[in-house]
């Protein structure tokens, strides 16, 4: 199996998985906060509808999980609120 980073831990998946589905493998069950309220999300219809899922991969915020493939070596990290804060001046 290969492997992408999660918030400094290695989550593994096969060929053709999505960031979300090996979360879900893996037992991450969520892995943002919503805007206002801080409350946790994770995948919610799992077709790119309902954007709960999002993630940041490689420094880009606001990925839905459950369309990005998994990419060996990425760097994904659970996102809180609208995932720009490093464009905060």
């Amino acid at each position: 199996m290969t492997e992408f980073e999660f918030d400094g831990r290695d989550i593994a998946f096969t060929d053709g998985q999505t960031v979300g589905a090996a979360l879900i493998a893996a037992g991450v069950r969520s892995w943002r906060t919503t805007r206002r309220e801080g409350r946790p999300r994770g995948l919610f219809c799992g077709i790119g509808v309902c954007f709960d899922c999002l993630v940041t991969i490689d420094d880009v915020p606001n990925q839905r999980a459950c369309l990005a493939p998994a990419a060996a070596d990425a760097i994904v990290r659970s996102q809180e609120g609208d995932g720009r804060g490093h464009l905060a001046v």
